[in-house]
């Protein structure tokens, strides 16, 4: 009998550990209640492509209804289909990484490989927007976001160059005008990453990938970036970093980064964790409805559904 006990008792202790294993990988790992709210009863996530180097900077367009993604060393950008068909946009990106929509409906691209910020016209030609910023090369702009008055900020970490080609003094945010003026915004990070506007467009997130921290700024009419602070440590014992991020309607924050995808409301509460099967490195919102988080991982790309959509981009 106590043999039969210990082997009942080993048996329930597996199938909790194979549940729990289960829950932490590409589930939703709760902080708080409210999490749950956020996602239909039988949310999952699914990945609906893989085979890629390294996935980045997806953007969707509603216009169009197809996902635009970054395949940084293979120098490739994918469109992806709401049907899962994969076929090749571009077949040289210049290693482009973060890829965003103006409201012209042209792609804004931030290239590696030319350590630049170029803007696709509707006949397939490239403009350049900004590749030098007081007569020195940009180091390799890596996320983008355009405001509704058609700012472009963007971010310009070093990843994509080696030390020694780096000219700038800084790892810098920038801010591109419609009128050309092109402004250094913010010079303190050490590998400024993901950014995205609150629902208003009044706050700016902006994560450090260096320093494991999400930070918040004040958006001024002129496009300056004031009143910047920490509005989340996220650093923590698990491989990743912040990367880039999304926000929805309602202004809660959905950033990539150790174990999954964060969410956080507007008060800086983080809700819970998307866990992922690889490491995030972007997200998007899409589908028609846009209430499908697409998510950039490596080698794949996944997406689950959501119950309050994203703000759309472009058109």
């Amino acid at each position: 009998m106590q043999a039969l006990k210990k082997k009942l008792k080993q048996f329930v202790k597996q199938k909790k550990e194979r549940l729990e294993l289960q829950f932490k990988v590409g589930y939703l790992e709760a902080k708080s209640e409210q999490f749950f709210s956020l996602f239909p009863q039988e949310a999952k996530i699914k990945r609906v492509v893989t085979g890629f180097q390294f996935t980045e900077g997806p953007i969707w367009f509603s216009e169009a209804n197809y996902l635009l993604f970054s395949d940084i060393p293979a120098n490739k950008i994918y469109k992806l289909t709401p049907n899962g068909k994969v076929s090749i946009f571009r077949q040289f990106s210049n290693n482009s990484n973060g890829l965003t929509i103006n409201k012209q409906g042209k792609l804004i691209a931030c290239e590696h490989g030319t350590r630049r910020v170029t803007q696709t016209e509707k006949d397939g030609s490239i403009t350049i927007l900004a590749e030098q910023f007081q007569g020195k090369k940009l180091n390799s702009p890596n996320d983008v976001v355009v405001k509704s008055d058609g700012k472009i900020y963007f971010t310009d970490p070093p990843f994509g160059i080696k030390s020694e080609q780096q000219e700038q003094p800084y790892q810098g945010v920038y801010c591109l005008s419609n009128d050309g003026k092109f402004t250094l915004v913010a010079d303190d990070f050490e590998r400024p990453n993901g950014l995205a506007f609150s629902p208003d467009e009044k706050k700016l997130y902006i994560d450090d990938s260096y320093r494991h921290h999400l930070r918040v700024f004040d958006v001024q009419d002129n496009g300056i970036l004031t009143n910047g602070k920490i509005f989340y440590d996220m650093k923590i014992n698990k491989p990743g970093c912040p990367d880039g991020m999304k926000v929805d309607i309602q202004g809660n924050i959905y950033c990539t980064g150790a174990g999954g995808i964060w969410v956080f409301n507007l008060e800086g509460n983080h809700f819970g964790t998307i866990v992922t099967p690889e490491i995030p490195a972007n997200c998007a919102w899409g589908d028609a409805d846009l209430q499908t988080l697409y998510i950039t991982a490596q080698t794949s790309i996944y997406t689950i559904r959501v119950n309050i959509p994203g703000i759309k981009v472009g058109l």
